[in-house]
């Protein structure tokens, strides 16, 4: 049961009159009884909320920025009309507009539109349906909730797709139409073309040679159907915010580009993230793109560090011909001391591994500092980390690790461009 301010209204105007007509006790309790009974009265009449039947419809995800609507449809199977205020609730993260005003005669339904736009990733649920029905008098109402389930599925934006039309035109050069003449291990035999100054002399087939009028030269592309296997690292080093956001996001964009550009090239692309244990896979994906968004919209970074050991076990285990492994991780020296440098080699050994890691601008703002003291030692702090970046991605590039090291908004282009670069070159 509420009340409504109709009847502190009303009490502040029925003050004056006890006091001129019955002032005392008598005057306060009869007042008081009056109120009582009007507000029995008004409840008897209002409409049921109990009896109020609830179906959902609606959308069942959307991306990160993007707005959509879930329709409550609400069924009066009950006698009387019910004049209410409706709350539909859904936590702060899902943006929800969820007041509503309802007017539903007997035996009739309305629909009921929610508004979301949502602020986080992942799985937003509904909460409870209140329903506050007022009464004919509109001095109490009655008062209920119900259990209305219904999840919204807040997926990655997937903003770097706006990089994704120049690298499929590049691609489109090194798939076959623009025939490159490197000899590597991601490449196969294409054709044979006349030779033209400037072609590199070791690309000449002297048996075709022989037997034709000009000297020939072999063209090769780059092999179709490699493997792209995708890692990403929802550790503690995950969990830094850069800017308004966690490095996650940032790693969970790159990956997407990179994997919708590796499948229109012919390769297979696998990802999947682990910190102590797995904690999404997509494997084999016909739908790759609606596949890899929904594995990655649930996943948050875990407060704990990183299992290196068991993430390389996975890796091995799950890819038996030599791939391309891309880890997003971090860059930081103590972790990578600690866990993958000691079972680096083994990775190495059987696999093309690239390291992608979110860099903060806000560091390098640091280092370009000079304006007071404080300037010069958060500039001091700032060289170090930078310097110590440096050593690791030196460290990684002596065992053969391709390191890409950018800022958010940068690192998916770079990420994609290293990789059609290793295609380039026969290196997948």
């Amino acid at each position: 049961m509420a009340v409504t301010g109709r009847l502190g209204l009303l009490a502040l105007l029925a003050a004056p009159v006890v006091g001129l007509l019955l002032p005392g006790w008598a005057g306060i309790g009869l007042a008081a009884a009056v109120l009582l009974l009007l507000v029995v009265l008004d409840l008897l009449l209002a409409g049921s909320v109990r009896r109020l039947r609830f179906a959902r419809s609606g959308a069942t995800s959307v991306r990160l920025g993007e707005a959509c609507e879930v329709t409550l449809t609400v069924a009066n199977p009950g006698g009387r009309p019910v004049r209410a205020k409706l709350r539909d609730a859904w936590p702060p993260s899902a943006g929800a507009d969820d007041r509503h005003r309802l007017s539903l005669p007997a035996g009739e339904r309305r629909v009921v539109t929610t508004r979301l736009l949502p602020t986080r990733r992942g799985d937003r649920r509904a909460a409870r349906v209140t329903v506050r029905s007022v009464g004919p008098l509109g001095l109490a109402a009655r008062q209920g909730s119900h259990d209305v389930p219904w999840t919204v599925r807040v997926l990655p934006p997937f903003h770097s797709r706006k990089h994704l039309p120049s690298r499929l035109a590049r691609l489109q050069q090194l798939d076959g139409r623009n025939a490159v003449l490197i000899r590597g291990q991601g490449t196969e035999f294409d054709s044979l073309r006349e030779y033209v100054i400037g072609d590199d002399v070791r690309s000449i087939d002297w048996r075709a040679s022989a037997r034709a009028s000009d000297v020939m030269v072999r063209t090769w592309r780059p092999e179709r159907d490699r493997q792209v296997v995708l890692v990403l690292d929802t550790g503690r080093v995950s969990a830094g915010r850069v800017g308004d956001a966690p490095r996650l996001d940032a790693a969970m964009d790159a990956a997407l580009l990179l994997a919708v550009l590796a499948a229109r090239a012919g390769d297979r692309v696998d990802l999947f993230a682990y910190d102590r244990q797995v904690q999404a896979a997509v494997q084999g994906s016909t739908e790759l793109l609606p596949a890899l968004v929904n594995a990655m919209a649930p996943l948050e970074p875990s407060l704990i560090e990183t299992d290196a050991r068991g993430m390389v076990a996975e890796v091995l285990r799950r890819t038996r011909r030599r791939a391309l492994v891309v880890l997003l991780t971090g860059l930081d020296a103590a972790p990578l001391e600690e866990g993958l440098f000691p079972v680096l080699s083994t990775l190495t050994s059987r696999h093309q591994l690239v390291v992608a890691s979110v860099a903060d601008p806000r560091v390098a703002e640091m280092a370009a500092g000079r304006g007071d003291a404080e300037a010069v030692y958060d500039a001091a702090a700032a060289e170090w980390v930078l310097a110590e970046r440096r050593q690791v991605t030196a460290r990684l590039a002596r065992h053969g690790v391709e390191v890409v090291d950018a800022v958010p908004e940068e690192l998916p282009p770079r990420l994609a461009d290293r990789y059609l670069a290793l295609k380039a070159a026969g290196r997948l």
